[in-house]
């Protein structure tokens, strides 16, 4: 891995397959891709970004999984860790007993939250200060707004915003959408991604050069 120092918003250092890890990060148990870049802050506990994903500053990821070439922007935060408020009390002496010299930790309560992961698909843009629930899976392709609060799952390629997230509109005609997926782009390897660049800063080039005519509907897998 590349390490950098916290020395300010510097968005010039060239990144690698490697991760790239601007200090100060915090990840535990966590699996991170090729050409990943985690943010000054960053907080990583059980979870795993695909290749090319990039986290921005002051992210936190609890139990998710981000796919492939996942934009997530600063201060988001996946899989916020619930309480279990059927207790008498939310506060949580009564599973880290152990931090209060109280008795033994009560492990449900870490297994209950790990059995909530949030899933996000490939290509997927998570705006700055989202909060995205346990439990959550949000499609390919898909983008959420700034500030949104995402409790339900979000289809493949759906815009959506708000407090709780809601559509707002599809990011491409389904048609479109479909010949897109239908590619896989996001498997295709380092010197492809290099040779077909061009193609990427036009749709109809796309569609033209890399999608077949007509493909399925997208669909969660």
């Amino acid at each position: 891995m590349t390490y950098y120092e916290d020395h300010g918003p510097d968005r010039t250092q060239s990144l690698g397959p490697e991760p790239t890890l601007h200090e100060p990060v915090s990840i535990t148990e966590s699996e991170l891709g090729a050409w990943t870049e985690v943010r000054r802050r960053a907080r990583l506990n059980e979870s795993v970004i695909g290749d090319y994903t990039y986290l921005m500053e002051r992210v936190q990821l609890d139990y998710a999984t981000v796919g492939k070439f996942g934009n997530v922007a600063a201060e988001a935060r996946l899989g916020p860790t619930n309480h279990p408020l059927d207790r008498p009390t939310a506060h949580h002496f009564t599973y880290r007993a152990e931090m209060y010299d109280l008795g033994d930790d009560d492990e449900s309560i870490f297994e209950w939250r790990a059995d909530q992961p949030v899933e996000v698909g490939h290509d997927v843009w998570i705006g700055h200060g989202t909060i995205v629930l346990p439990g959550v899976t949000i499609g390919n392709g898909a983008a959420v707004g700034a500030g949104a609060v995402v409790t339900d799952d979000v289809d493949p390629y759906t815009v959506v915003a708000g407090v709780p997230a809601a559509p707002i509109r599809r990011r491409f005609p389904e048609d479109v959408a479909a010949r897109i997926e239908a590619t896989e782009w996001w498997n295709w390897d380092h010197d492809t991604l290099r040779e077909r660049l061009d193609s990427f800063r036009d749709l109809e080039t796309f569609l033209d050069r890399h999608a077949p005519e007509t493909a399925d509907p997208v669909t969660f897998d």
